[in-house]
């Protein structure tokens, strides 16, 4: 993993917030908060948080006597969370999951949505999901499938090759989409103190009233934005058009359409 992959500041969490969320991240945020709802939870903790999409997910699911604690290395990415109301309360909290600021067996339930693919130890990550978990406690996390079964981020990659041919940009191969191998994941949660956990694979359709807003989400919205800066001062602008291009192509040009797909991952403390 590159050191820029986990750099999510600047305009990245506004954009990230703004287009990526509903484009990718909602229906799985569904998702993972109704499967929170079935555990007879009092305490939830959130690692890798973001801008909130699960948290707000949680917030309207879950009773209001349940507290939800909500964690993320960025900062800035918090700060965004925060400005959407929500009337359940939350703790924003910054935190590294390698060395969460709680103590053992605090939570219910700890929950990390397409958050494990970034964490540079994650047997280390998930021994602490572990640790902060009371005897009995779930934890959820949820990790994209491979780049092939997700289409929107996969024709942008491919696009982003011609513009880039000598020295392509791969944060999306290579970060979110490179954590996808059931064996590998449990090994790694194993490792971590955990059982043998369930992996589920969710499919799910990602949608936008044109090509060009899944081109912003991903290449402003993620640190994807970082390595296309790297290669050049106003390179972003000629990787964005040739996104929007490769989509309308694949996809028509009116909304667009496309799979996504995830695991999630399940296992009892």
């Amino acid at each position: 993993m590159s050191n820029s992959d986990k750099v999510f500041a600047g305009s990245i969490p506004r954009i990230y917030e703004h287009y990526l969320v509903p484009l990718i991240f909602a229906p799985y945020a569904a998702d993972l908060a109704r499967r929170v709802s079935t555990r007879n939870a009092s305490r939830v903790l959130e690692v890798a948080a973001g801008t909130g999409v699960v948290t707000r997910a949680l917030a309207e699911a879950l009773d209001d006597r349940v507290s939800i604690v909500a964690t993320d290395l960025n900062q800035a990415m918090l700060d965004e969370a925060a400005l959407v109301p929500i009337a359940h309360p939350v703790q924003w909290q910054q935190a590294d999951a390698l060395a969460l600021p709680f103590g053992d067996g605090e939570f219910d339930v700890v929950v990390c949505q397409f958050g494990a693919m970034f964490f540079p130890d994650k047997a280390k990550a998930f021994s602490e999901a572990r640790r902060v978990l009371k005897t009995g406690g779930t934890f959820f996390f949820t990790v994209w499938d491979r780049i092939a079964e997700n289409e929107f981020a996969d024709v942008i990659t491919s696009a982003l090759s011609s513009v880039f041919p000598e020295d392509p940009p791969r944060f999306l191969v290579r970060t979110p989409h490179g954590y996808h191998d059931a064996r590998t994941i449990e090994c790694d949660v194993i490792d971590g103190g955990f059982q043998r956990p369930r992996i589920t694979t969710v499919t799910a359709r990602s949608r936008a009233e044109n090509s060009r807003i899944p081109a912003l989400a991903y290449c402003q919205g993620t640190p994807l934005r970082n390595e296309i800066e790297a290669r050049g001062t106003g390179r972003l602008g000629e990787a964005i058009d040739a996104a929007a291009n490769a989509m309308s192509q694949r996809f028509g040009k009116g909304a667009v359409e496309g799979k996504i797909q995830a695991h999630v991952v399940t296992v009892e403390r």
